[in-house]
This record gives C-alpha cells, structure tokens and sequence, in this order.
C-alpha cells in the first residue's frame, strides 16, 4: 500500500513547551484518515507542520515520496486544503469564488470550466451559482467552502471540521461529497469533534493527544481497547438513591449514573448483564419505561483514552 503522508519522528516547540513530541504516522493512497485529538493535543500543530505553513525542530514530513518544505509548489498544487473557518470572498459571487481559487492551479479556461461545473455539483450548489456568500445559509456556506477547495482536483486533500454548526441537511450532503471524492481517488485527512462522523467516513484513525499517537487504527480496532465491555440505559423515573448503590454492587458493574430520569450503568465484563439488570428491576419492583444495551463507541474510547477533564 502507498504511503501518501509519511511523517517520522515529528517535533515541534514553542519556546519551552513540546507541542509535538516525537510524532510518527502514515496515510495511504485512497484512504480517509481521521485524525482526532481534544482541543490542544497538536492535531492543528501536526496539520500545519505537514503542510510547510509551520517550521518544526525534528522530523521528516513526506507528501508523495517528496520531502516537504515552504517551496514544494509541485506538490502542494496537488493538495486542497479546506480550514474550520470559512475563507471565500464575500465580493464574489459563488461561481466566481470556485472560479478564482480553481484558476490559482488550473490556467486552460476549458477545463476550469468542467472543474467548476464537477465541484458545484458534488456539494449541490446548482440552484445558487450567482449567488453572494452574505446571501447563504452556514450549511451553504461550508458546502462553498470545500468546492473551492477542491475544484482543482487535488490528490490530498485536508478536511478541517467542515461540518460545525451546519444543519442536519447540510451536514448529510457534505459527508456524502467527502465520500464521493475519496471514491474518485482522492486520499483524504479529516479533523472532526464528532465521533459518529469517523465512524460513519473514515477508514482508518489516528488519536493523538499530547503531541503523540495514543491509538491508530480502524474503528473497529479502536474501540476493542475500550475497558468496558457494556452499557445499559434505562429509562426509570425517581428512582431512590438507594438502589443506585446497590447496582453498584451487582456483578461485573464498572460505574452508574443517574440523572434527569436515566440509569446508566456501565460494565467491565460480562455476557449476561442485561439479563442481570431485568432480573434485578424485577426483583426490587422497579418500574422502567425502557432498556437497552449497546457496546462502547468510538466516542467511549476516546474519552477513556484522553480523559474526561475539560480541554482549553
């Protein structure tokens, strides 16, 4: 399998403080890599550092089998990039917009033309071609922002939180274009918050936290780390404290929260324990509106992984 991004023992400092602490990790050819970490772990570091828009202390940075520096232009034609914040110019209309960025990379009008059309149409804007960006909605908006930055056809391309404050809609046509594109052989690194996202595009993870890789691989290898086997959620209302504490007594139980009408308890171990907790229910007389299971998510191992403390 080819390497599209090899970065090799990555360190970047700012004065006495490691951001980026001896980091190393792949992407492949044709992939979409979702690379996650809370706020401040250096996954924004570690994006800028690839992209030559930072300089690091140690480490090699490879796009393409090319080392990559400041003057790489050859291989940063072949890169999109699309950033959180939206970057389109609000004088231009949205045909205009896609038309300038594609026309930093792609001089034939012809073909620019075709490449327009092709990014309008993977992130639906037909209807809003003269459109003015103060004229659009934020899902618009985002959807604008990614077709200027991939009207060029790159090869690589940088997906930075493209779904923030988007509605349901809009959020659901973008994750189908970055599927789209990854289809049509574009290899792709994706940044989001949202874990259903990742497991929903991406075909492999890197977790980083603290300037390192704390876990990397598919979705489904992530969350085998996971500590806890199980969780139950039951929906009971005013249930006494009292058998809040019991249930932490039950077997194989890891941890219990209850609040706003919910029972949550979760497990370390086990293959019985929603039969357990039925049982237990039915013993004391506990009513319940309803009862699940589910294995950990991705969201889960994460937060095991990183912590539960707030980040700045």
């Amino acid at each position: 399998m080819n390497n599209v991004i090899e970065v090799k023992n990555l360190v970047k400092k700012y004065k006495e403080i490691t951001a980026i602490d001896g980091l190393s990790f792949d992407v492949h050819e044709g992939e979409i890599l979702g690379l996650l970490g809370p706020n401040g772990s250096g996954k924004s570091t570690t994006m800028n550092c690839i992209l030559s828009l930072l300089k690091y202390n140690k480490g090699t940075i490879k796009i393409f089998g090319k080392e990559m520096n400041p003057n790489s232009y050859e291989t940063k034609s072949k890169i999109g990039v699309i950033f959180q914040d939206v970057a389109v110019f609000d004088e231009l209309t949205v045909y205009e917009n896609i038309d300038y960025f594609c026309g930093l990379y792609i001089e034939d009008k012809k073909t620019r033309k075709k490449y327009i059309e092709d990014a309008i149409k993977l992130v639906g804007l037909e209807d809003f071609k003269k459109f003015y960006p103060k004229k659009l909605s934020g899902g618009l908006l985002r959807r604008l922002n990614i077709a200027c930055g991939i009207a060029h056809k790159p090869k690589l391309i940088f997906l930075d939180e493209p779904t923030v404050a988007v509605d349901p809609q809009s959020r659901n046509n973008i994750l189908e274009g970055i599927k789209k594109l990854r289809d049509n052989g574009a290899t792709i690194v994706y940044t989001t918050h949202y874990m259903e996202e990742v497991e929903i595009l991406c075909d492999r993870v890197v977790i980083i936290d603290k300037g390192k890789v704390i876990a990397e691989g598919t979705t489904e290898s992530i969350k085998e780390l996971a500590k806890i086997e199980e969780k139950v959620t039951v929906e009971v209302n005013n249930l006494d404290k009292s058998y809040v504490e019991k249930i932490k007594q039950l077997k194989n139980v890891d941890e219990v929260n209850y609040e706003d009408g919910l029972l949550l308890v979760t497990y370390k171990e086990g293959k019985n324990n929603l039969v357990d907790m039925v049982e237990f229910l039915k013993k004391e007389e506990i009513k319940y509106e309803k009862i699940n299971s589910e294995k950990p998510t991705l969201n889960d191992v994460f937060l095991e992984l990183t912590g539960k403390e707030l980040r700045d």
